[in-house]
């Protein structure tokens, strides 16, 4: 909501509305003039949606103002944007194929989790705007100190697919360390489950079939259930940092995460909890079958390319049900998850009662966490403008779930 400028100072400088660039932040606030006073519409780093563009339009704003003080800022951010309205030339769309093809060789990881002065057994690589770094190298016979000059730079951590059974002892290692305190080890604890699940559901997509994997996806949902009732806000350390890049299996983490969340906020049964943590767990197996040119394209999906994406979810109910162990109330997670109440989802079209509980909460979770995820050449919304978006799908998505789980993330700004 719009609030008064304070009198001492004004925005006197005019911006023609279609200069500020749909997907950037913005460089300062930005005032409207309504009923000749000048008002904050959107803060500084607020970030500039189609929805932000929508309501100018609809109430008939075509100039906004700033400080004077802000016009050279103002200034650099056009010019830093600029090249956003125009098309990708042939050779940026060559190197966006080869970092999709390389990102899949890497798995991401948390940097909370590492601790500086702790040695590590496994090497650190940086992705920065699809470029590929070493960080550190280490081994098993060369281990590495970590530093906070590491673990400060910008970018996604990764590691190589054949470092994470070592990645995997340096977690346990630190979960059963006794140097740590009671507020550490909740937070330590919480952190294990969700790197640990990360590295379960990247090895299940490789082999969806894995009989195995089932129970260990089990073991995690109750290790998550665990973090979350003995500590509600274990939920943020549950939660993949924001600002990062998308990757199925983190994806996958944080909709378990939520879905839990909501969960217990709505007292199911403990068991009714466990299978729906399951369920969401492993809601988008179906992703397993899907090309990764089109999972990690560069720009929006044409007409045959969404609807090989959208197959990924009767594809999830064919592995899923191969498993005898995977309880079939779970199964509304991954089958009903893009269902809509108005009965515009897919991939049956159900509305109202026929989508479950479990669907109801999952459609939720997944189209937050997708909103708030960065995808390569499209910025992540902030959990603010995500959650204004669901509740702006007027009849998508269950009211009375969606009040629990916007209260439910009142500390994630």
């Amino acid at each position: 909501m719009a609030t008064k400028v304070r009198e001492i100072e004004k925005p006197d400088i005019p911006i023609p509305v279609r200069q500020l660039i749909v997907g950037t932040r913005l460089p300062c606030d930005i005032f409207i003039r309504e009923n000749d006073e000048l008002k904050v519409l959107f803060n500084m780093d607020v970030l500039y949606t189609k929805i932000s563009q929508d309501i100018l339009k609809e109430k008939g704003i075509s100039e906004v103002y700033i400080f004077m003080r802000d016009s050279p800022r103002f200034d650099h951010y056009l010019s830093a944007n600029r090249s956003l309205n125009r098309p990708v030339d042939p050779d940026s769309k060559a190197s966006f194929k080869e970092y999709a093809y390389r990102k899949e060789q890497y798995h991401q990881i948390d940097p909370a989790l590492l601790t500086p002065g702790t040695q590590i057994s496994f090497s650190l690589l940086l992705l920065d705007k699809f470029k590929f770094s070493p960080l550190l190298d280490a081994s098993d016979n060369s281990p590495a100190e970590l530093d906070e000059s590491v673990l400060k730079v910008a970018g996604d951590l990764i590691i190589k697919k054949s470092d994470l059974p070592r990645y995997y002892e340096y977690i346990l290692a630190l979960r059963q360390s006794d140097k740590l305190s009671g507020s550490d080890k909740i937070k330590i604890k919480s952190l294990a489950v969700k790197e640990t699940s990360k590295i379960v559901l990247q090895d299940f997509l490789a082999d969806p079939r894995s009989g195995e994997k089932i129970k260990e996806v089990n073991t995690l949902v109750n290790d998550m259930i665990d973090c979350i009732l003995e500590d509600r806000d274990a939920i943020y350390m549950l939660l993949s940092m924001k600002g990062y890049d998308y990757y199925t299996y983190t994806h996958s983490v944080n909709v378990a995460a939520l879905s839990v969340s909501l969960g217990i906020a709505i007292d199911l049964k403990r068991d009714d909890i466990e299978k729906l943590g399951t369920g969401t767990m492993l809601h988008d197996i179906g992703k397993s079958v899907i090309s990764h040119e089109i999972l990690n394209k560069q720009g929006k999906l044409d007409n045959v390319e969404y609807t090989v994406m959208k197959s990924h979810v009767i594809e999830g109910e064919k592995i899923m049900r191969d498993h005898k162990s995977f309880p079939e109330e779970s199964l509304s997670a991954v089958v009903q998850h893009h269902e809509k109440l108005s009965g515009k989802g897919y991939p049956y079209g159900l509305c109202g009662k026929d989508i479950g509980l479990f669907g109801r909460i999952s459609a939720i979770a997944d189209c937050y966490d997708a909103l708030t995820t960065r995808r390569p050449y499209r910025l992540a919304f902030s959990p603010f403008t995500a959650l204004t978006v669901i509740s702006k799908e007027t009849g998508d998505y269950d009211a009375s779930l969606l009040r629990i789980f916007i209260k439910m993330l009142g500390k994630i700004s």
